[in-house]
């Protein structure tokens, strides 16, 4: 993930609620039967950052 956040440390938290699947999913485990579990955790995860803390993407505009 490309990103600066101004007001993070190393020491600050985030919580986030996530199904047992969609914990499984961010170790790498797949579910054939619903391919979208991985990337609804890390939708939760990044919207949960966002709220958190003051972020701004750094990737190259094109």
């Amino acid at each position: 993930m490309n990103s600066s956040s101004t007001s993070s440390t190393s020491k600050d938290k985030i919580s986030v609620e996530l199904t047992p699947e969609e914990a499984l999913a961010l170790t790498g485990v797949e579910f054939n039967g619903n391919p979208k579990v991985k990337s609804s955790a890390q939708r939760k995860i990044r919207d949960a950052f966002e709220k958190t803390f003051e972020f701004a993407p750094s990737h190259p505009s094109h």
